[in-house]
């Protein structure tokens, strides 16, 4: 079996390309032709930490993929990475071990910072005067250099839990050119903002549904396991749209599994539906979306697709 480590594997990365093929699985899974079974998960809670493996075969693929994926949360104490893992290729026709991609946790990183390009870009409001970003880990500094891609507003307000946690990520995003102010006021971050992002192991709602402006579009991505939350559930309730990765995954322990009324007059659609089929929800200027990112094994199974088509 072959080893790829992480600095090969950086080497390799083509965004691109990721985007494409990540784009690509999206439609695949919303079409049914993808074979993922139910995510395994460990919580230990005595430390703080969680550890999940996600698997995934899109039909006609050489191979398929399972990944292990940790996030411990004291580790920065420690000198240590929050994130680390790992995702292994084996044959679609053998059942052989073919690839291991040693990337301690970046590929999870940036595939999922990728999702939240996609859905940026299906959601975003025609004019964005601020972005929030909740959290100062690597995945807030990573969604947050997608969607500055995508817009010509630089003024960015960062929201974490102590001022140490601001400074690392403040000094993280010393090459860009931003307005950039941060606080530990959760709603002096939120109101105002035409753009919001989440990011974090948040079990507790971050965000209050009556600090979000008509307008707003906000990207969710850390609730991945059971007992995590950021949004206030009436807040999901109230979005005119919430776009999700899986539909099931998410109404068990996504944002959408929050949700605390009925959808007469809401869109609840998979990415994948609407990278099929624009049409299916039209953004209007006042709506207030969501997107409710859990993370999907599709998602791992394609971005390995990605670097190993550059080899």
């Amino acid at each position: 079996m072959k080893v790829i480590d992480e600095n090969e594997i950086h080497a390799l990365y083509q965004e691109a390309d990721a985007l494409e093929k990540l784009r690509a699985g999206f439609m695949a899974f919303s079409a049914g032709r993808v074979q993922m079974p139910p995510v395994q998960q460990f919580l230990f809670k005595q430390a703080e930490g969680d550890c999940c493996i996600k698997s995934a075969w899109v039909e006609g693929a050489d191979s398929f993929c399972v990944k292990i994926s940790s996030g411990f949360y004291r580790n920065p104490e420690q000198g240590l990475p929050s994130n680390d893992g790992l995702m292994m290729l084996f044959s679609a026709t053998t059942g052989q071990p073919q690839v291991l991609l040693n990337d301690h946790g970046w590929l999870t990183g940036i595939r999922t910072a990728l999702a939240g390009r996609i859905v940026a870009e299906l959601l975003l409001p025609p004019k964005i005067d601020k972005m929030a970003i909740f959290g100062t880990g690597l995945q807030a500094e990573l969604q947050l250099r997608q969607i500055l891609a995508l817009t010509s507003c630089r003024k960015v307000t960062v929201w974490g839990r102590s001022d140490a946690a601001l400074t690392r990520f403040r000094d993280a995003l010393s090459d860009l050119a931003l307005e950039l102010s941060t606080t530990l006021n959760a709603e002096d971050a939120a109101r105002g903002a035409s753009v919001i992002v989440t990011a974090t192991p948040s079990t507790t709602p971050l965000i209050n549904a009556d600090w979000i402006s008509p307008g707003t579009h906000i990207t969710a991505v850390g609730a991945d396991t059971p007992g995590k939350q950021e949004l206030d559930g009436a807040l999901v309730t109230s979005a005119d749209c919430v776009l999700v990765d899986s539909v099931k995954q998410c109404r068990t322990y996504g944002e959408l599994s929050h949700h605390n009324g009925n959808e007469t007059s809401q869109s609840v659609i998979e990415i994948g539906e609407l990278l099929a089929k624009p049409t299916a929800y039209r953004r209007a200027p006042e709506h207030i979306t969501i997107a409710d990112l859990t993370g999907l094994g599709v998602q791992d199974a394609q971005i390995a697709a990605s670097i190993l088509a550059q080899l």
